[in-house]
């Protein structure tokens, strides 16, 4: 893979890794829902996970393709899809600055930033390359299963590995009491989600 590529590389490596399916991560990874957080065709997030290649694209085409993208995937509230008129709207503009800039791939950055603050797409959706965007999209996959496979790692990013450092200064009543204090805020967030609430009520 050449250099643009290797931080996507890195990442599919890891993946491959924690999954144990180097090579096969479009058996284990969510494609479609990565094509659809991405703007990237079904196809070419497969072909990325397997370590191949993006086909070239320049600005104009991505952009353009990703509006479309846009069109066919995002609904509006009854179920149908937005029309031209409605996206113009959102975007800030007209019907036929919109078409035109549909057809040339280059619309200006504020309405394309409209656009994907309406949609709640990512920053750079509509420009980003697609290693790039993959490679952004990723990255919450990656935590997620970083988290599983080292279950303590959470508790060391968040500070409380300073905690434990002053465990030896505490006296068995002041360590009982901080377990119990953590065991009521887990229990605490449980019966506050929708599945602890069914099970507070069962």
């Amino acid at each position: 893979m050449s250099d643009a590529y290797g931080p996507l590389a890195d990442v599919l490596d890891r993946l491959g890794e924690l999954t144990g399916r180097p090579g096969r991560l479009p058996e284990v990874l969510d494609v479609a829902g990565l094509s659809h957080r991405t703007g990237i065709p079904v196809g070419v997030v497969v072909e990325l996970l397997s370590g191949g290649r993006a086909p070239d694209a320049c600005l104009a085409q991505r952009v353009r393709q990703r509006l479309d993208f846009i069109r066919e995937t995002r609904r509006r509230p009854d179920g149908k899809r937005y029309s031209l008129d409605e996206l113009a709207r959102i975007a800030g503009t007209s019907r036929q600055w919109l078409s035109e800039w549909r057809k040339s791939g280059m619309p200006s950055l504020e309405h394309t930033d409209r656009l994907r603050r309406f949609f709640g797409l990512p920053a750079g959706f509509f420009t980003a390359d697609e290693q790039e965007a993959l490679h952004v999209a990723l990255q919450p996959v990656l935590q997620s299963l970083e988290a599983e496979a080292d279950p303590l790692l959470r508790l060391r990013q968040s500070g409380l590995n300073r905690l434990a450092a002053r465990a030896p200064q505490m006296n068995a009543r002041q360590l009982a009491t901080l377990a119990d204090l953590a065991e009521m805020i887990i229990a605490s967030e449980r019966a506050g989600s929708p599945a602890g609430a069914e099970r507070a009520g069962a």
